[in-house]
């Protein structure tokens, strides 16, 4: 049997559009997050959780959250992947402050939310991670134990956004952080 074909680098366009791809994905399934009064994990979990207490614009402390990662991005994974990044969190840091003029929900259910917005951030993720890419945080540590460890990325952040969540329950109701879980689950499954 021959050896499988090495896979060609992704060109700057490809890059490209599969970063903001990936955002945009991801853009809704924080609209969904955010609708329904919801969390997720990760770097983006501790913005929510700022956010719901300061009222502070997520994509401003998602942002600011995402600057310490970018030492370790930059070291551990290069300088392609620390640009990309950085990239990819400015514009989901700016798409979601402006997210309500583009998408608004009258009424959303907050177990569909969970889900819906998980898979559709989840597929945003792959779809990022595919392009050597993440929004930073805790997609950054996840990808360096991956790489350095072998540690498959998605467990990785699938135990670290469930800490997160469960941190939630000092301040959002038990049934929201439940139906949390079951998003940040629904997210690290794709």
């Amino acid at each position: 049997m021959p050896p499988p074909a090495a896979t060609a680098p992704h060109t700057l366009t490809e890059d490209a559009v599969a970063v903001f791809t990936g955002v945009l994905l991801i853009s809704v399934g924080v609209a969904f997050f955010t609708s329904a009064g919801l969390l997720t994990g990760g770097t983006a979990g501790l913005a929510f959780l700022l956010h719901y207490a300061t009222g502070i614009g997520f994509g401003k402390i998602f942002f600011v959250l995402n600057l310490p990662f970018y030492w370790l991005a930059l070291r551990k994974l290069g300088r392609a992947f620390t640009i990309k990044t950085f990239a990819a969190v400015l514009l989901l840091s700016v798409l979601t402050e402006l997210q309500t003029q583009f998408l608004q929900f009258s009424h959303l259910q907050p177990l569909y939310a969970a889900i819906a917005g998980g898979l559709i951030t989840g597929t945003g993720f792959l779809v990022l991670f595919r392009h050597r890419c993440s929004l930073g945080g805790v997609g950054i540590l996840a990808l360096y134990l991956q790489d350095r460890y072998g540690w498959r990325a998605g467990k990785v952040q699938m135990a670290v956004d469930c800490c997160i969540v469960l941190l939630a329950l000092w301040s959002v109701e038990p049934l929201r952080v439940a139906w949390s879980i079951a998003g940040a689950v629904a997210l690290n499954l794709v």
